[in-house]
């Protein structure tokens, strides 16, 4: 599968595809944060407070990058392919049992 061409032009074809991901990917981490939120709300003890509040630690950093990666997307390039030392990308395989929180 080629990855989309990216190009100076914001109304090239495939920045207006890029444009439609991020709107979709936006929308279903909106659903994903209103949700955990619902959770961490109506959690009947606190371990599953803690789990929840994780959820929507999580999907507001997802939010983050994606807002990142559609305002910056040749930095993030750089930074995922090592040629920059600006930034790092993180990524927990487990991120529901790694929480920070005190339960």
């Amino acid at each position: 599968m080629k990855a989309p061409e990216t190009s100076g032009d914001a109304e090239s074809p495939s920045s207006l595809d890029l444009q439609a991901l991020f709107h979709r990917l936006n929308n279903q981490l909106g659903v994903l944060l209103a949700q955990a939120e619902l959770l961490e709300a109506k959690a009947a003890d606190d371990a599953s407070r803690v789990r929840a509040a994780q959820m929507v630690s999580s999907t507001l950093a997802a939010l983050g990058t994606v807002r990142e990666i559609r305002h910056e997307p040749s930095s993030w390039s750089d930074r995922t392919t090592g040629a920059s030392q600006k930034g790092s990308v993180h990524t927990d395989p487990d991120p529901i049992s790694n929480t920070d929180s005190d339960p």
